[in-house]
């Protein structure tokens, strides 16, 4: 149920709320916060906004760089992590323009905002649901060094098989063998469900969250099927409240698509299905995998534009050190059901209409999620506007393991890009579908690219460790 202004001033009253803060977004998704007395808060502020200065976010303003911060009274939680009793929200971005105030297009949630419209506007739907697959690392210990005399990180997982000599219980888990374990082995259950119950309480409903492959602490958390909006906003506090749950139990959280060497790397599946006036535009029981031919369409443009798609959501370096073959990652442009090797896999154990749909498998949670679920959204409609049929394309269906595909089969498969700056390349040269109806500003993409192209410039100029066991004594 929707929070009114009232009911916010009432949550301060009764809840004996002293500060309010309000959480911004910047250009790579990250949370930045402005903290007022709740003394201060009044039901102007809800309407006239908070002021602050754009100009370190990441975006490329050509206005002034003051902004306005118009708070959400729907996203009002109580902030579990604040000693001092602290109401969060987070809201929209406006152009101070008096004397009407002008959103700001470049800004993460109003491009979410504008794609749902920009699809109702087309008459494909009028909802899209996402859930997205949170897996993330905890470790007991982490720290790196980038200096001109020493460059190298260290981190460590108590239950990791590399402790098998010093753990002293015998509590530790085979390489690549942590699916699902159990007590004793699985030794941050608590953590996690403290994890799950704070997200509930936030009012984000929570599916399940498990142990997954990698031994060296590696965990998924998933929520359960929303609105794509609210979902964006709804995983910006996921791992808000991942990252500090994580360091009240002494652990520390990383969404870091690959951290450890010759373990499986953590991505952020996004299953996805669109309704109209209610019902699932996705389900057909006479069409492959029982989905229609809209839902194909919409994999068509997933599968058109996945290159570019990849700097959205795939926006680091270390991303495609994750996109490998060998650990359930995918690698090849097309689509199957119960597949996990290529990019768009179709759960087999989604029987029913109204839960018929797809997950699309490459993204990991370095991206912005707005970014992401409005770039994702944007593809899909452009495949369904275009009658992009994926088999047509010869993206599949791929009813085989294609990591085991003889290599002259492997060879005529697409991939994607396998660095960040050939997906880079590609958003420069693909980027009209995520313009379209004004939904991504075009300066927000250059700028976007601009930066990670200096991302990229900056890494490849960092010796690496192992180029010294490589080349040092050449």
């Amino acid at each position: 149920m929707a929070k009114t202004v009232k009911d916010v001033m009432n949550m301060i009253a009764e809840l004996g709320i002293e500060m309010v803060d309000f959480k911004m977004v910047d250009i790579h998704g990250q949370f930045r916060h402005v903290t007022i007395p709740a003394s201060d808060f009044n039901e102007s502020i809800m309407q006239t906004g908070v002021g602050f200065d754009a100009s370190n976010y990441g975006y490329a303003v050509v206005e002034k760089s003051d902004m306005v911060f118009i708070p959400d009274p729907d996203t009002a939680v109580v902030d579990p992590f604040c000693q001092i009793p602290t109401l969060s929200m987070t809201g929209n971005a406006m152009i101070i323009d008096y004397p009407n105030n002008r959103p700001l297009a470049q800004y993460p949630r109003n491009i979410v905002l504008a794609a749902e419209k920009y699809m109702q506007d087309t008459g494909i739907a009028d909802t899209m649901l996402i859930l997205p697959e949170f897996e993330f690392y905890l470790f007991d210990q982490v720290g790196w060094e980038v200096q001109s005399n020493a460059i190298g990180m260290q981190l460590d997982a108590r239950q990791s098989y590399w402790n098998s000599g010093v753990e002293g219980k015998g509590c530790v888990v085979p390489k690549q063998k942590n699916y699902h374990i159990a007590k004793p082995f699985d030794t941050t259950y608590e953590c996690r469900s403290q994890m799950c119950m704070r997200m509930a309480q936030a009012g984000i409903p929570i599916k399940y969250h498990h142990p997954e492959v990698a031994a060296s602490g590696q965990f998924e958390i998933e929520p359960k099927l929303g609105k794509m909006s609210f979902m964006a906003d709804a995983s910006m506090m996921i791992k808000y409240i991942i990252h500090n749950t994580a360091m009240e139990f002494g652990l520390s959280a990383t969404f870091m698509p690959k951290p450890v060497y010759g373990e499986a790397g953590s991505g952020m599946h996004v299953h996805m299905l669109l309704l109209k006036d209610g019902q699932p535009v996705f389900s057909d029981d006479a069409g492959y995998a029982h989905l229609s031919k809209t839902a194909h369409y919409f994999m068509g443009g997933l599968l058109k534009h996945i290159s570019s798609l990849c700097a959205l959501t795939n926006p680091s370096t270390n991303s495609f050190k994750r996109l490998v073959p060998g650990f359930e990652a995918p690698v090849t442009v097309g689509y199957a059901t119960s597949n996990r090797s290529a990019v768009i896999r179709i759960p087999a154990y989604a029987k029913s209409p109204a839960e018929r749909r797809f997950e699309l498998r490459n993204p990991d949670a370095t991206c912005n999620p707005y970014f992401c679920y409005a770039a994702i959204l944007m593809a899909g409609l452009d495949g369904v506007k275009n009658q992009i049929d994926p088999h047509e394309n010869g993206w599949g269906p791929y009813d085989v393991n294609l990591y085991n595909l003889p290599e002259e089969e492997k060879a005529k498969l697409k991939g994607l890009p396998t660095s960040l700056e050939q997906a880079l390349d590609a958003l420069e040269a693909d980027h009209d579908y995520l313009t379209a109806g004004g939904v991504f500003p075009e300066e927000l993409l250059k700028n976007f690219i601009k930066q990670k192209r200096a991302e990229c410039a900056e890494l490849s100029k960092i010796p690496h460790p192992a180029e010294f066991e490589k080349y040092y004594n050449l």
